[in-house]
């Protein structure tokens, strides 16, 4: 079973090829809902050399970072690899 942890934004890498696909006007608006409601659902992420690589949840990254928030919310994704 997937466990929710609480993980530093500065921890997270973003690929590059992920960014390319921000649109600015869905992290503001995702920002005002995580402001209202709070963090729905959690980003997905994968451990990675003492980082974390994000696998999923761009746009909820993003808006938590806009907030001034130093963590999130993530789920971890265990990988075949070593």
């Amino acid at each position: 079973m997937l466990q929710t942890h609480v993980i530093r934004l500065d921890e997270i890498y973003i690929p590059v090829k992920r960014r390319k696909t921000l649109d600015a006007e869905r992290v503001e608006s995702l920002a005002e809902s995580i402001l209202e409601e709070g963090l729905q659902l959690p980003i997905q992420v994968r451990p990675d050399k003492g980082r974390y690589i994000l696998v999923n949840g761009l746009h909820r990254y993003e808006a938590v970072r806009a907030l001034g928030e130093e963590t999130i919310d993530a789920l971890v994704i265990r990988t075949g690899r070593a």
